[in-house]
């Protein structure tokens, strides 16, 4: 089955100035990403990964090229119609959870939600449904950030990503500052939404991490060297993680 284009780069570049010297992130870098797909991004540290997917997510402009996001060029739009466009086609997930300390898990979602709708009672049926399939019951929801557990705090992270229904969830790092259970409940959650159909771009340096994505693309120096399909994630499928080491030794990691 031919899978769907949901963003498509062309000659995509990103250049920055530092002490008169030009550092250029990005080179003429052609891709696509594939809705419905768990893509994962590997690479060694300063490779360009997490300034792909800023590319990718409007959160940045490129210095040359185009992006195209459901068949419309975002690479040219201004700053407050990147606004927008990420408010209503993204969710993010992030290494720091950036919940709102003096707002409940609750009312961290609903805030997000209520960017784009105004049907409150939608938004807190849709995030009362989301928090009880990552796993956070109800007793969780009235408590503050910094009362919950990490693991806690992320996956209501995640559910904040997806209150708007986005095409697509960016995670940078998401299990980055979590302890190995905790950042299996994220994992697991993210899992989960993507084989409902969820397209998912994740930025990873960690194993465990990048074995749950479909496809893994690893960047070097700019460019895309190379990608690994490992197919469809399925738990304690060793194969996986035997298939994707060969691959990252091949590439160099």
């Amino acid at each position: 089955m031919t899978k769907k284009s949901l963003i498509k780069t062309e000659k995509l570049s990103k250049t920055f100035s530092t002490g008169g010297q030009q550092h250029h992130v990005l080179k003429n870098l052609d891709l696509e990403i594939y809705q419905g797909d768990f893509t994962v991004i590997m690479g060694p540290s300063g490779a360009g990964k997490s300034t792909l997917m800023y590319a990718l997510s409007g959160m940045d402009k490129p210095s040359l090229g185009k992006i195209q996001f459901s068949g419309s060029e975002i690479s040219k739009l201004n700053n407050d119609q990147l606004a927008t466009f990420r408010r209503k086609h993204c969710g993010f997930v992030f290494q720091q959870m950036f919940l709102l300390d003096n707002l409940s898990i609750l009312d961290n979602i609903l805030a997000a939600g209520l960017l784009v709708s105004k049907d409150k009672k939608a938004i807190a049926a849709r995030a009362k449904e989301l928090l009880t399939q990552v796993g956070i019951t109800q007793q969780i929801w009235n408590k503050f950030p910094t009362q919950v557990s990490g693991g806690e705090a992320q996956r209501a992270s995640i559910v904040r990503a997806l209150i708007n229904q986005p095409e697509v969830v960016f995670a940078d790092e998401p299990t980055g500052a979590l302890n190995s259970a905790a950042g299996q409940a994220a994992l697991d959650s993210l899992t989960a939404v993507n084989e409902s159909g969820q397209s998912v771009v994740m930025v990873t340096h960690d194993l465990r991490s990048a074995r749950r994505g479909n496809r893994v693309l690893y960047i070097k120096d700019g460019t895309i060297q190379g990608e690994c399909d490992l197919g469809q994630y399925t738990s304690g499928d060793n194969s996986r993680r035997e298939k994707l080491t060969a691959f990252l030794n091949e590439m160099g990691w």
